[in-house]
């Protein structure tokens, strides 16, 4: 149909109200679908195309091509010579915007767009009302026009996911290292602490000023378990037309097993599929992932993003990779053995909309789905239960800094590219996000909402993740503290008070706890009351203190939490805290060797191991209703089959 010819509209489009952008699909579609199809954008807001495309009807591509020859432009393949862009060199900004210049006629820039939605309609009467148009704008799809601008802005898109922030504010980065002797300073260091706690009126100072900051780090874990959490999931009252457009972004590497479940968990969620825009971002070299994905034969509305080469090979550069592609207003990141629960997004979009506009991101609660698997899967359960159902209601109701969880955060995707998205040299770019947030004067809030997760059930898995995690928060500490006053004047004093705590406090009470066990080994060794008199007394008592009060408070707030999850059977683990304690220390100790040696290298934790499942068992009732339901019950999706 040419472009003259499209003005006049089919009079039973018309008369049915058809939106424009399914006008050129008629004759190609029956008309039942077409109504249908116009029925459900018309609710849930967007493009009648999008839920042609979504429901699998029609290819984008196919769609493009068809729009373009109904409106008499021309389709841009953006593959051969003639597409070369000369000078006009195509910026990284043209994956959001949609379109491109490609180069410069007598008619001026030739312009290749690749439409959707609602923009469609923008397109038209512009179409119409400017006869030249063919001259001066080209469609194209948006898998082409992305893969143009790989092919001649990737090399800046790949730099900026690794190096933007380092470049932007070489002080909020871990790959400005301001000292190069951190081996030698991190053995030294151990030793004279070791030895100042061992001896001398030194040792007892320094004995005294630790123990001090572990009472900090317990009276903020004390003032949690007094903290009531009456959280509930916020009510969206508004419809799903006003709903935004959000994007799911899932780092993968080597997960081939973990795709087709990660699909269907991300296909159970309760969001117009219409509005999602799920990246999942793979590494160059990982064929069996993306073997996998093709597989599994992922939906229109999923997109592989390959992170580029340059620089770490860290989940926030793979994350930093992926933003350039996100459409969303919203973004939020997921792992690839996470399952959500069905409605978490709606929850996300409510609690931004109570929130206000100062509310830049919301962590939702994380649980422990195999923790019957053994004793290390208890602990972590019981771990995972204090932390996010007990310790972290009361940091957001305090409005304190929030060392962010690595999964599951939710995003207003205006303000992660304002403060410059993840740090893509910190190995838990989770916490640094949520204290840079906190420095930005954003708030970060937690919902009820819970995303169940996989823990490692042997050893040696633990300990590589454990380790990972503790050399990010040593970096993040670290990167943070180069200007302590600043901080302190960004955060206010209650603020940075919680930040040495929750951050500094968690570090320095694992490196110091082995030293602590020792010093009280020795002090029995000698005679409480004999060896060193009244001092001797009263260091030994604070040593005593320190460590009961610890082991109490961890595991007051594991069983409260687990108390919160209706796992209180597993709750004997607590018992056993003084163990875990020393393995922490390992972990600790072993982060600190290889934030000399290796500060960059990620440890990958391996996934699809587990053997039991707490989730279906300790679910809400609602919750179990919605697991694998299927969205968007409309008569589109059957057609789609």
């Amino acid at each position: 149909m040419s472009a003259e010819n499209s003005r006049a509209w089919p009079r039973q489009a018309r008369l049915a109200g058809l939106p424009v952008e399914l006008v050129p699909m008629i004759g190609t579609l029956p008309l039942a679908t077409l109504f249908d199809a116009a029925d459900r954008a018309e609710r849930i807001g967007v493009g009648g195309d999008e839920v042609l495309v979504a429901a699998g009807i029609i290819g984008r591509e196919a769609y493009l091509r068809r729009l373009a020859a109904w409106l008499g432009l021309q389709f841009a393949a953006l593959d051969g010579e003639d597409d070369r862009p000369g000078d006009l060199i195509p910026p990284p900004q043209a994956l959001a915007a949609g379109f491109v210049a490609l180069r410069r006629t007598p008619s001026g820039l030739l312009i290749a767009a690749a439409p959707q939605g609602r923009r469609i309609r923008d397109l038209v009467q512009l179409a119409r009302t400017l006869p030249a148009t063919g001259n001066t704008l080209h469609l194209t799809s948006p898998e082409r026009l992305e893969a143009y601008v790989l092919r001649h802005a990737g090399r800046r898109l790949a730099e900026a996911a690794a190096f933007d922030l380092k470049r932007r504010a070489p002080d909020l980065s871990a790959a400005v290292r301001r000292g190069r002797r951190h081996l030698p300073a991190a053995i030294g260091g151990g030793i004279i602490l070791a030895a100042l706690l061992a001896a001398g009126a030194a040792g007892a100072v320094t004995q005294i000023v630790l123990s001090f900051v572990f009472l900090g780090w317990i009276a903020l874990r004390v003032l949690a378990l007094m903290h009531a959490d009456n959280a509930r999931p916020p009510r969206l009252t508004c419809p799903d037309s006003d709903l935004p457009r959000y994007t799911i972004v899932v780092p993968l590497y080597r997960e081939a097993p973990m795709v087709a479940p990660l699909l269907a968990a991300l296909g159970a969620l309760d969001y117009p599929r219409e509005k999602l825009d799920i990246l999942l971002v793979i590494e160059a070299d990982d064929a069996e992932t993306r073997a996998a994905i093709e597989k599994a034969g992922a939906a229109p509305h999923v997109r592989v993003v390959v992170s580029p080469a340059p620089g770490p090979r860290t989940k926030p550069k793979a994350l930093n990779a992926a933003l350039a592609f996100a459409r969303g207003e919203h973004l939020v990141v997921y792992d690839a053995e996470d399952r959500p629960e069905p409605g978490q997004l709606r929850h996300a979009v409510a609690a931004f909309r109570e929130g206000g506009p100062a509310l830049a991101c919301v962590q939702a609660r994380l649980a422990i789905e195999n923790a019957r698997d053994g004793w290390l899967t208890r602990l972590f359960a019981g771990e995972y239960a204090g932390q996010f159902d007990v310790l972290l209601p009361m940091v957001t109701a305090h409005h304190l800094p929030l060392p962010l969880g690595g999964t599951s955060n939710h995003f207003r995707a205006d303000v992660l590219r304002r403060v410059g998205g993840w740090d893509a040299f910190n190995v838990t770019e989770d916490a640094d996000l949520g204290i840079r947030l906190a420095r930005f004067g954003w708030q970060t809030g937690l919902i009820a909402s819970t995303t169940w997760e996989e823990a490692p059930r042997r050893l040696p898995a633990w300990l590589r993740q454990r380790t990972r995690w503790f050399k990010g928060w040593m970096q993040t500490w670290l990167v943070h503290m180069r200007r302590p006053r600043r901080l302190l004047g960004e955060l206010g004093l209650t603020g940075f008070l919680a930040f040495q705590l929750m951050i500094g406090g968690s570090v320095l009470s694992a490196l110091v706890h082995p030293l602590f066990v020792l010093v009280l080994a020795l002090h029995a060794a000698e005679g409480f009351a004999t060896a060193s008199g009244g001092v001797g007394v009263l260091l030994a008592g604070l040593t005593v203190a320190t460590l009961t009060f610890g082991y109490l408070t961890s595991a007051a707030l594991a069983l409260a939490g687990l108390g919160r999850r209706r796992l209180l059977s597993i709750g004997w683990v607590a018992a056993t805290m003084p163990v875990y304690w020393l393995l922490l220390s390992a972990a600790a100790w072993r982060a600190a060797w290889q934030l000399a040696v290796d500060p960059f290298h990620w440890e990958k934790t391996e996934h699809g191991l587990a053997l039991t499942s707490v989730r279906q068992a300790g679910a809400p009732e609602d919750e179990r209703k919605r697991d694998g339901r299927r969205i968007g019950g409309d008569v589109l999706a059957g057609k789609a089959g």
